[in-house]
Formats: structure tokens, sequence, C-alpha cells
């Protein structure tokens, strides 16, 4: 059995769904769905049971799964030990906005008890650059949201947000159970810096141009609604001050969690990172 194949299976156990496991490997279902297929055969005997409502694991292939995840978790032990021989002994971690999400805490012990001996260096960034210094080599892997430009780098999501629009607590549409962007195009929104990835402006500012005060960290954000009556939008689920409230937006794209490497780097310790951080954020 390669290694490759076993990541595969482990990816449509934890998923349960062919589809959700070809996005989080990044490749298309077709030949996620053959190599599972030859798995089976090598193994000979069915892995998943499957129905018009999905799949499920079937007893062999709950063995197989207990098995395969020991198996890559030595795989990692092993590239760990080797890049400690050869010197890679640190990761650099770029994360983006609130550094208090559950799921960075979750990541955080994990990471701790599968490397203990690996120094885990952390960038905070502000909200003008969403791959926290990626392309500019300041740190190996990132934690922040989509969309950006992804040209040579890999994404894995993590998790989605729904978005909502951060209002003053007195204001009149404070009090709706909802809205939609075009309830707000006659206010004023915060604006991120010129030079500021367009993918990323856009989906903040709704998907149109808008005209309001620049921002570069979410307290800026947050200040500008508070005295200047800005609109802002925000994933729901945040603590806010009370003098503020959120309202969900029924037409706005949930917010992508996602971990974010250079395509084609190979640190074993950056490959631990995504899986680890794919199991915390499923949580």
């Amino acid at each position: 059995m390669e290694l490759r194949t076993l990541r595969y299976f482990v990816a449509v156990a934890e998923e349960l769904h062919f589809g959700r496991a070809a996005t989080r490997l990044h490749m298309s279902q077709p030949p996620l769905s053959r190599a599972i297929k030859q798995l089976e055969a090598d193994v000979g005997a069915l892995l998943f049971a499957r129905s018009p409502a999905g799949v499920a694991l079937t007893p062999v292939g709950t063995v197989l799964l207990d098995e395969a995840r020991a198996l890559l978790d030595h795989a990692d032990r092993v590239r760990e030990r080797v890049s400690a021989a050869a010197g890679v002994t640190t990761i650099t971690v770029g994360i983006l906005g609130d550094g208090t999400d559950p799921g960075v805490t979750r990541l955080a012990a994990a990471y701790r008890r599968r490397h203990p001996g690996i120094e885990i260096r952390i960038r905070d960034t502000d909200l003008t650059d969403p791959t926290c210094g990626l392309r500019a080599g300041l740190v190996d892997v990132a934690l922040t949201r989509a969309p950006f430009d992804e040209t040579a780098l890999t994404v894995r999501a993590l998790r989605t947000d729904p978005v909502g629009v951060v209002l003053r607590a007195d204001d009149p549409l404070a009090r709706c159970d909802r809205l939609r962007l075009a309830e707000l195009s006659d206010r004023r929104w915060f604006r991120f810096p010129q030079g500021t990835d367009p993918l990323w402006q856009s989906y903040w500012n709704g998907g149109r141009p808008r005209e309001g005060p620049v921002v570069r960290a979410v307290q800026e954000c947050l200040q500008a609604v508070l005295w200047n009556g800005t609109v802002g939008l925000a994933p729901l689920g945040h603590d806010l001050p009370t003098e503020l409230a959120v309202v969900p937006l029924i037409d706005m794209a949930p917010s992508r969690v996602v971990s974010v490497w250079k395509e084609g780097d190979t640190n074993p310790l950056i490959r631990s990172f995504v899986e680890i951080a794919t199991a915390a954020y499923r949580h």
C-alpha cells in the first residue's frame, strides 16, 4: 500500500463523501474513486458501503482506518526526524485577524502534542495581506480567509462561516433579523489600502466599489463602525462590544477559513500542520 493511497483512503473515511474528499485533496473525483477501488482490490474486501445516501465504512474499512492513521503518523514522525537531522526544526505560521478562534486553539494544542520538539513561530498579520506574508517568504504556512489570488499557492479549506454586517447597536437596521447587500448600498463602508489583493478587497466590499475610511486591522474596522457609523462585515459567531450589533447577510457568500502554503513546498512540517488543522477545524 502506498502512503499516498492511504492518505486518499483516510480523507474519504473522514469526510464520508468522495466529492468533499476530492476537494480536500485538491484532485478531481474520478481518480480518487479509481484509487479507492484499486485499494479495495489490493485488500480483497470492500472498504466502503456505497448507497444513494452516501458512503459508510465497512468493518474492514474501520480496521484499515485505524491502521492507516497509525502508519501515516509514523511516516510523519520519520520525516520530522529526518528534517531535524537536516536542521529543519522550526515552522513559521501566519495568522490573519482573530487568533482566538477555537479552531486555532485546538490546532495549537494538537500540533504541540504531535511535534513537541519543533519551535513554532507565529506572525500575526493585518487585513491588508490575506496570505500573511507567505508570498514574501515571511511565513511557511498561513491560517487565513479566502478569496485571494491563489497563483503558485496551495489552499486547503478548513471551514466556512456565514457573514453579517456590523452596525452600531442604535442603527435602525440593527433591529433587522437579516439584511441584503442592496439595503446597504447608500452607506459608507470600510476599505482596504490601495494595492490590497483585488479579490480580497471585492469580497469584503460586497462585490462593488465603496466609499469610506481606509482600515488595516479588525479593531480599526470596529472603531470605524463605532465612531462613524461605517458599515463593516464580519464572520458570524465572534464576540463584539455591546455598542455594536451584527445582522446576518442572506446574499453574501460564506467566508472560507483556509490554510495556504507555497505550491510545491515539500516541508513535512507543513504537511503535518495542514493535516492537523483539517482535523482541528472539523470539530
